[in-house]
């Protein structure tokens, strides 16, 4: 399926959910890796605003791609970030949404408030 890239420089992404290893298999407890590279795979969970509208979504990103640093409730930046639509069949029930992928997740800076004077 296609990708779609996120352009992500008028948001504020704050972080809600710490990393941890995405699980491919939820019976066998296995984990996730990337198809080219072979690298474990984590999730973080994110706000993302803009234009006064918020969503809440889970962010796959490889474990190389986690930064140190991380707080809950700060703001992140997530480079290289895709949308990819998804759908499938699971116990005869059709499913889809979109699934997103970054690069890395990385501290980043609240962004300045317009007309602010210090």
């Amino acid at each position: 399926m296609r990708t779609i890239r996120v352009e992500t420089s008028a948001a504020t992404i704050l972080l809600t959910e710490a990393p941890e290893p995405k699980v491919r298999d939820r019976q066998t407890g296995e984990i996730a890796k990337d198809a080219v590279s072979g690298e474990a795979l984590m999730t973080i969970g994110v706000v993302y605003i803009e234009e006064g509208e918020s969503s809440l979504i889970k962010v796959t990103v490889p474990e190389s791609g986690v930064s140190e640093g991380l707080a809950l409730g700060a703001p992140v930046s997530l480079p290289g970030l895709v949308a990819r639509p998804w759908e499938s069949v699971f116990n005869g029930q059709q499913r889809h949404g979109i699934a997103y992928r970054s690069a890395a997740v990385t501290p980043a800076m609240f962004p300045a408030v317009m007309g602010a004077s210090a």
